[in-house]
């Protein structure tokens, strides 16, 4: 019934679909396997894409030729750059976007992607020979081989759905759980954990008054995730603020004793950084009050997300809770919050490629590793889907390094150091955030993604030009001096200091309170020349220019640490010959099965004087 294929990709939700997509464009012929059909890539908790740092993995998704920037982009009702107000390396693009058009455009995308077939069934069990998986085995009883497996099961595998006191199976409200594959590997030897995520009640957008709230509009001119030809939003719609108060806070407390979190029947850790409502009340008793979010759900719909009213409360208590919110005192709502657990398997087990190490050609991708975040999910499939091709075609594997981008950042994380609660990528994560930005992603890796086969020669054209114009206008600067007489008259009305002697304009435009805007204000002659270079080309000197120190500070601080990741380690090096290591360095390392000193030296318990008698062993 099915011939045998290259890949197959268990879950279709953001990590699944990048997967599927990312092999199959490469070449492989992929089988994508889902409960249901029809909520590919469904958006299971808010409807966006994007925000500090999460946006700036789309614009590496992007540039790697993944798909999630495009979608985002196709499917957005509103667009906003965050962090405006601080420098380049904390801008970040979100969008709010239309949650049934998203998950539209996603099937669309893979049904016309030649490689990708579907089957609408359940993985119950892996097929396993010699060390290697083989294929799948579905609830069904049907045998499926394959040469790589991808899983990507989200909150499904073995998911309990808590509401008050009732607790139900579940990977999401409304479908059933995946049971086996956790069993089967836990009996191969690998560990596994349990883990919760929650998602706010939806409601009923026509029952709430929208004068008690403050408007979130978009972008005057809005941007984008995608550094392809994309459509520019034309139209949006707004967001809005409410807040909680003390007495939506005592109506909250009545059902504590009936609350999951509380009582200990959730076991499960949940994500520190986006918390239900009850356990910021309970964390920060200081607090009379905690912001919400009001989202819409797409242009078509009244549905409404209650952004920052995560919880797990019995339906009736969550009910009166958001009667008492400005704005919501005629709400009706759609269907409660709740909050789930689920398995998931300590990404220390691992190699830097998502192939485990106990089982060849075997990937895993999201969730399943412990992140929380559709972008946390979506960049990892990608890179699954993109290694399993090249695995099994004998290929160099892609493995994107720190100081390359966040998507480095995240499973160099994950890899080495662990998690014990819900991964959620911050800018903080990233030692290299200055050079991780946003607007230079595509800089940063299409030539990689061209090398694999996913950008095409268009867009490998388009980036080089974006450097090439960039390296004139900052060179166009150097040059370009003016006189104290012809410009500190404007330069007093910008509110700076004047100048003494000739300057040049690069050196101008360092100057914080001055923006290419003033500066082509200030020089007609370079005005009328820069109107042939593209925005992109503009706003990235205008950056290298102004932070061009910070910039070669970090990058000063790369070469360093990249002597220590050049320095390899063999794959089967014995750690009990080195009698100097710690015992708990010798065993993380044992463990974790580092390929170079780098990766070493960032495995928790490894202490820098492990490092010290590794190199001198390893006589380097």
């Amino acid at each position: 019934m099915f011939p045998k294929y290259d890949v197959i990709v268990v879950g279709a939700g953001h990590a699944g679909c990048e997967a599927a997509a990312s092999a199959a464009n490469m070449g492989s012929k992929v089988l994508l396997v889902t409960m249901n059909m029809q909520t590919i890539a469904q958006m299971s908790c808010n409807p966006a894409m994007g925000g500090v740092a999460k946006g700036q993995i789309v614009r590496e998704i992007d540039a790697l030729g993944g798909q999630s920037g495009i979608i985002s982009d196709r499917t957005m009702i509103q667009f906003r750059m965050l962090n405006r107000s601080k420098g380049p390396a904390m801008w970040s693009p979100r969008c709010q976007s239309d949650r049934m058009l998203f998950a539209m455009e996603w099937r669309q995308i893979l049904e016309e992607t030649p490689n990708v077939d579907f089957w609408q069934d359940t993985v119950r069990e892996l097929l396993i020979r010699d060390g290697r998986v083989v294929g799948v085995k579905t609830s069904l009883g049907l045998e499926i081989e394959s040469r790589a497996v991808v899983l990507t099961n989200g909150t499904f595998l073995n998911g309990l759905i808590h509401i008050g006191e009732k607790n139900f199976g579940g990977g999401r409200t409304g479908e059933k759980a995946a049971t086996g594959i956790t069993e089967q590997l836990v009996t191969l030897g690998f560990e596994a954990g349990r883990m919760k995520t929650g998602t706010p009640p939806r409601v009923d957008g026509r029952s709430l008054n929208y004068d008690l709230m403050e408007e979130q509009p978009g972008d005057e001119n809005p941007g984008k995730f995608s550094y392809t030809d994309t459509p520019v939003l034309t139209k949006q719609r707004s967001c809005w603020i409410t807040y909680t108060n003390e007495t939506v806070h005592d109506v909250l407390k009545t059902g504590f004793d009936k609350s999951p979190m509380f009582s200990g029947r959730i076991k499960g850790l949940g994500p520190r950084y986006c918390p239900s409502v009850e356990d910021k009340i309970n964390r920060f008793a200081d607090k009379d009050r905690h912001q919400i979010f009001v989202e819409p759900e797409g242009w078509n719909t009244v549905e409404v997300y209650v952004n920052g009213f995560s919880t797990s409360l019995p339906e009736d208590i969550q009910y009166k809770a958001l009667k008492e919110i400005p704005g919501f005192e005629n709400v009706r709502m759609f269907r409660p919050g709740y909050a789930i657990e689920y398995d998931f398997f300590p990404p220390t087990q691992l190699k830097l490629t998502l192939e485990t190490q106990l089982i060849e050609n075997l990937y895993f991708a999201g969730q399943i590793n412990g992140t929380t975040g559709y972008e946390e999910a979506a960049c990892q499939g990608l890179m699954a889907g993109m290694n399993a091709h090249l695995k099994i075609n004998e290929q160099a594997p892609l493995m994107l390094k720190r100081s390359e981008a966040y998507i480095g950042v995240l499973i160099d994380d994950l890899i080495n150091k662990g998690t014990d609660e819900p991964y959620r990528m911050f800018t903080s994560r990233a030692e290299y955030r200055t050079l991780l930005r946003q607007d230079n992603a595509d800089i940063r890796l299409t030539e990689k993604s061209h090398a694999l086969g996913l950008a095409d020669e268009a867009r490998v054209k388009k980036v080089r030009e974006k450097i090439t114009q960039t390296e004139e206008l900052v060179q166009e600067l150097m040059q370009i001096k003016v006189l104290p007489e012809d410009v500190n008259g404007q330069l007093e009305t910008y509110q700076t200091s004047l100048i003494k002697d000739r300057t040049s304009l690069f050196q101008l435009l360092k100057r914080p309170q001055l923006s290419i805007r003033e500066i082509r204000e200030l020089n007609p002659q370079v005005s009328n020349w820069m109107s042939r270079l593209s925005d992109d080309a503009i706003e990235q000197g205008e950056i290298h220019i102004k932070y061009d120190s910070y910039i070669e500070k970090e990058r000063l601080m790369v070469e360093k640490m990249s002597r220590m990741e050049d320095l390899g380690i063999v794959p089967n090096f014995n750690y009990d010959k080195v009698p100097a290591l710690s015992f708990e360095g010798r065993e993380k390392l044992k463990k974790a099965r580092p390929q170079t000193i780098g990766q070493a030296s960032r495995i928790s318990g490894v202490s820098p004087s492990d490092i010290s008698v590794l190199m001198i062993h390893l006589g380097r």
